[in-house]
């Protein structure tokens, strides 16, 4: 074979390999290696620049030298970090564990009764997905706040004061168990759904009571289920930037508050690498915990076909349970009624209802931050573009040549929060050669990391539904491997990456950590205006900019439904 054939045949393909392994070694490897570094050493590291400039090796060298563990000696040491450290695991423990004992009636009813409603509720259940985290904490202060409606209403029938501190643990607390619930929700139907009712129906035959086959049996085939979904919370919880930043106040220290402070505030490279390492630490060990349950406690009982599930008839368990689920789906949509009030309202606060309704909100909006409407499409838009093309090839590497190590690659920022990403991509790209921070461009590479898993999900799973055959006709029609990929299987992946693709379009637009933390001024999106707006005061133009993401971000997740033709139920 002539060094020209070699090259059609395989070196499009393994160039474009070698190119996907650099990216995420040079934006996510270096990046979480330098806040390694960093962590003990103090003082910035410049691994790039060590690389081009001997002055540059020659500082990294004498840095490196002076490593040492007294950054870790002071964590355990001041009370701030330490203190900061215990809270986010006490939120992030107490939320889970509410989380799933709230969830546990309402994915067996969805999965098990013929609860009335249930395509709504389905619906309605989705609500809390379409809310960035400080938007629905700012939400809860309008509700529960010291002028907010519920305390008007409180006070109204006789109540003293408020009903409690809304900037407190237990207001964060509320806030994120209301709006994380739906990712114990869906995969806890799943469990109870999955499970053979034959032990179930024996159970009965036995003499058992339906409470104790319930507690017994019905729970015991679910726990892998549910233990996957209450730490998968956890981490979520823990790695939640929006919540704390808006609620969160200044005597209660949270880890990932304290690590955005360290770096935005105080310029404290050593502190904020520290907390940034140990996110990332804890993160990674109860993603890797969840990642055990799913697959080494599996209590299978199927066999064959499975025995039918019955569902549960009695009328006082269907009703109970429906009363139940629209209570607690109806907080999340008080919370977006909450926003859209607090958007139309000429003055809120006096009154449990606004004292009158304008538009002209919305008109502010448009004309003094339409620059940041056009921000958020354009730079999701980027994200999305340079996503589609790394996960169509890095599905097909993956599953056609068995890259284990590029899937390993991909899927690691799954467990890195994202202030921690943004923390360590400002550090690596704050200097020469490749001063990238405060770039539009490191900002979409970093929405693209961190979104890209969910994208490669989604295209991984239609690859694999691609016959072998196809590509082989086409190789054999003497196209090359690269453009049999991208003419010849680009195309038939299309259903995943429509629908991987809105969805990192949508986690783009709601991203608050990240956009907080990078965007630069002259791109600053629709978050990070909602978030200067609400510091600067002005509530009633970031309620009009919320709702318009909220409408924004439920347009593309029902278009996304579309085209998938997906069932929540």
């Amino acid at each position: 074979m002539s060094r020209f054939q070699f090259w059609r045949r395989w070196g499009g393909l393994d160039l474009l390999r070698w190119g996907m392994g650099l990216f995420f070694f040079v934006f996510l490897l270096v990046p979480l290696l330098s806040i390694l570094l960093v962590s003990f050493t103090g003082e910035p590291v410049n691994l790039f620049g060590s690389l081009t400039n001997p002055s540059i090796l020659q500082s990294t060298v004498e840095k490196l030298s002076g490593a040492s563990l007294d950054g870790y000696r002071s964590l355990l040491e001041e009370s701030r970090y330490y203190n900061a450290l215990l809270n986010s695991l006490k939120l992030s423990t107490g939320v889970a564990l509410w989380v799933t004992l709230m969830c546990i009636p309402m994915a067996y009813a969805f999965a098990r009764t013929d609860m009335p409603g249930k395509k709504w509720f389905a619906a309605l259940s989705t609500v809390p997905l379409v809310m960035p985290t400080f938007i629905a904490a700012y939400a809860f202060t309008l509700m529960f706040g010291q002028t907010g409606w519920v305390n008007h209403v409180w006070r109204a029938i006789g109540g003293d004061g408020v009903l409690f501190e809304i900037k407190s643990m237990l207001g964060i607390t509320l806030v994120q168990i209301f709006f994380f619930f739906p990712y114990a929700l869906w995969p806890m139907v799943a469990a109870f759904k999955a499970a053979d009712g034959a032990l179930e129906e024996a159970s009965r035959n036995l003499g058992a009571k339906s409470g104790l086959t319930f507690t017994m049996v019905t729970l015991s085939l679910a726990l892998p289920g549910i233990l996957s979904a209450m730490l998968l919370v956890f981490t979520i919880s823990f790695s939640d930037f929006g919540t704390p930043i808006i609620m969160a106040p200044k005597e209660l220290n949270l880890i990932v508050v304290e690590a955005y402070r360290e770096i935005a505030g105080f310029f404290n490279w050593s502190g904020s690498a520290i907390l940034t390492v140990v996110m990332l630490v804890v993160a990674a060990l109860f993603f890797w915990l969840q990642r055990l349950v799913v697959k080494g406690r599996e209590y299978g009982t199927i066999s064959g076909k499975p025995t039918a599930i019955r569902p549960v008839q009695h009328r006082g368990v269907i009703t109970g349970m429906t009363i139940y689920t629209g209570v607690v789906l109806i907080i999340p949509l008080l919370a977006v009624g909450s926003i859209f009030l607090s958007s139309i309202a000429t003055t809120w606060g006096h009154h449990a209802l606004p004292n009158g309704y304008t538009l002209r909100h919305y008109a502010t909006v448009f004309h003094s931050s339409s620059s940041h409407i056009a921000n958020s499409l354009i730079l999701a838009g980027g994200a999305l573009l340079l996503s589609v093309v790394l996960a169509t090839f890095l599905s097909y590497f993956i599953i056609r040549r068995g890259a284990t190590k590029l899937d390993l690659l991909s899927s690691l920022p799954l467990v890195v929060p994202g202030i921690a990403l943004g923390i360590a991509l400002i550090q690596t790209f704050n200097t020469a050669p490749l001063q990238l921070t405060g770039t539009a461009l490191l900002l979409i590479i970093a929405y693209t990391i961190r979104r890209m898993p969910y994208m490669i999900r989604s295209t991984m799973g239609t690859m694999m539904a691609i016959r072998k055959d196809i590509e082989e006709a086409s190789v054999n029609l003497g196209a090359s491997p690269l453009l049999t990929v991208m003419t010849v299987v680009g195309p038939l992946l299309l259903p995943g990456i429509s629908a991987g693709a809105i969805l990192v379009f949508v986690t783009v637009i709601k991203e608050t950590s990240i956009s907080i933390l990078m965007a630069p001024s002259q791109w600053a999106p629709m978050s990070l205006a909602v978030f200067q707006n609400l510091l600067r005061g002005e509530f009633y133009t970031a309620s009009a900019m919320s709702i318009l993401i909220i409408a924004l971000v439920v347009a593309l997740q029902l278009l996304a439904r579309r085209l998938t033709k997906e069932q929540l139920y």
